[in-house]
Formats: C-alpha cells, sequence, structure tokens
C-alpha cells in the first residue's frame, strides 16, 4: 500500500496556549529552534511522503511563507557568507509543487478538516499528521507505520495508539484490542470510542496524533453529523468505515509530547533539547541550578 499524500490539519486556534498563539500560529511555535511544522513535516518526509497538504485558516499565512524561499534572506546570508545556514534552509526547502494548501474557513472540527484536502487527495490512501503531536524517536512514528501498512491488504486503516491511565480514557479518543498482529507491536481495532465515560472504556489505548486512511473517508465526513464538543469527529467517520473496512491500532516506538499544552510544551522543549549534544550541558545545569532554588 503507498502513501503518497500526507494531510495537517493547521486551522486550529490554539486557545490551550494563549496568548502566544493570540497572533502566531500554534505550530510556528518553536521547539529549540524549528516550529513545530516543521518536526511534522520533517518526520512526513522521512517516511516517504511526497505531497505535503495543509489545511489551514485565518492567520495561517506564515506556514505557507515557512515553506516558501525567502530571496532577501537567501541573498543577505549569501553576502555574509552563511554557508551553513543556508545548507539548513536548503534542508528544509520542499520541491517545487510538492506543498499544497487549502482552507478550512470555519472552525468544524478536524473530521471537517480532513474531508477539506478530499479534492487534493484524490482517490488514495494519505496519511493525516497533528502538528501539535510530536513523537521523539528515529525512525519516526509515520514511517513505523507506513511499515506497518505494508504488511496489510490494501484497503486497510492503521491508526497510532498510547497508553494512558485508566483514571484518564474519558478524555481521549479511545479502541478496544482484537486479534494481535504476527509483528506484536500492531492488533486488530475491535472498537472505537470517543470520550468514553468513566469505567466504560474498552482499553486504555487512546487514538494519538497519526492515521493512515482510505479515501472511503470522505464520503462518510461529508455527511458526518457532529458529535463531541458540537464538532465534527474524525473518531466517528473512523467507526462508521470500520463497518466496512479493517482498522488496525500501531503500538509506535518512541516519546509522544503534546505541545498543544503548555507542559507538554515545555517538557518537548527540554526533551528535544537534551538530545542535542552542543545545548545538552548547559540545559542540565540550568535545571540543576532552578531545582536547587
Amino acid at each position: 500500500m503507498k502513501i503518497r499524500k500526507a494531510v495537517f490539519p493547521v486551522a486550529g486556534l490554539g486557545t490551550r496556549v494563549l496568548p502566544a498563539t493570540k497572533a502566531m500560529p500554534k505550530e510556528m511555535l518553536t521547539i529549540v529552534d524549528k516550529p513545530l511544522i516543521q518536526y511534522v513535516y520533517d518526520e512526513a518526509r522521512e517516511a516517504g511522503i511526497e505531497h505535503f497538504v495543509f489545511v489551514t485558516g485565518r492567520n495561517k499565512n506564515v506556514i505557507e511563507d515557512h515553506f516558501d524561499r525567502m530571496f532577501e534572506l537567501d541573498t543577505t546570508l549569501a553576502a555574509r557568507g552563511k554557508k551553513a545556514e543556508i545548507e539548513v534552509l536548503a534542508q528544509n526547502q520542499p520541491a517545487a509543487g510538492a506543498v499544497s494548501f487549502t482552507r478550512q474557513q470555519a472552525p468544524h472540527g478536524l473530521g471537517h478538516a480532513v474531508w477539506c484536502a478530499r479534492d487534493i487527495v484524490g482517490n488514495e490512501p494519505f496519511a493525516v499528521v497533528l502538528p501539535d503531536e510530536l513523537v521523539l524517536n528515529t525512525p519516526g512514528c509515520l514511517a513505523q507505520m507506513i511499515q506497518a501498512a505494508n504488511t496489510l491488504g490494501e484497503k486497510s486503516n492503521l491508526i497510532a495508539v498510547e497508553a494512558v491511565p485508566d483514571h484518564l480514557t474519558h478524555q481521549y479518543g479511545i479502541c478496544g484490542v482484537g486479534q494481535r498482529h504476527a509483528s506484536g507491536k500492531m492488533f486488530e481495532v475491535s472498537t472505537m470510542v470517543e470520550k468514553p465515560p468513566t469505567g466504560t472504556a474498552p482499553s486504555n489505548l487512546s487514538i494519538t496524533g497519526r492515521y493512515i486512511l482510505q479515501p472511503e473517508i470522505f464520503a462518510i465526513l461529508e455527511t458526518q453529523e457532529r458529535g463531541a464538543g458540537g464538532e465534527v469527529q474524525l473518531t466517528d467517520a473512523m467507526i462508521a468505515l470500520a463497518r466496512s473496512q479493517k482498522f488496525y491500532g500501531v503500538e509506535f516506538e518512541g516519546e509522544r509530547h503534546d505541545c498543544g499544552s503548555k507542559a507538554g510544551f515545555l517538557r518537548a522543549n527540554i526533551a528535544y533539547g537534551m538530545q542535542r549534544p552542543e545545548l545538552r550541558d548547559g540545559l542540565i545545569a540550568e535545571m540543576k541550578k532552578h531545582l536547587g532554588k
């Protein structure tokens, strides 16, 4: 099963990290020295994605600018002999025609955002990557999922799952565990429930921000009624699609960071900073200083 396209829903308002996101998209908040959107773009590119589809909204033009060339900056860096900086920018530059942008126009939920990409994706399986969730691992989460998809049938759907504490299952989409795949890290999803009432969850495995979906999801999303929070929920559409196609849960390797929350954003900066040899010692020293207080 060839996965060529990935959809990035980036129209959200980022209300959990206000006031930082009042004028700046949350996807442009930086983890160490790269914006969130760059991390998930790099993850998708590592996984072999060829076309990157961004579903944007108002005040998100800076995301489009980030993936475009800035001739003034290039010229200035070249004049100053900043070869290392020029190479970094070149590495992050998508190929011409490899990036598409479409507007969601109104905040109707994740399912509606994915549906907005229908004409760009077309009739082929595709990935969905939520940009405020980072997974620290090599290979990345999406690469692990695509590798798993290659062992399955052509009309299979996959979701990345992660264990959460039992007392928090009511805050997540939760899936039930069916027959285990021979790989051990993958299983057939027996059921999916969006934010089940406390004590009713079929497992403690939450649906996280990485999906591989078949194009039949678009026809379901087109008429999908609004669910939790008054929004069109992607989980509800996946539940409907699961009546005719198989879903598999992938227990990925790596450390997931919810950068849409203030605490998660801070933890991600520490975790990614600790991975940088030139920053690690100074970061440890600074944390020790503050812990001493």
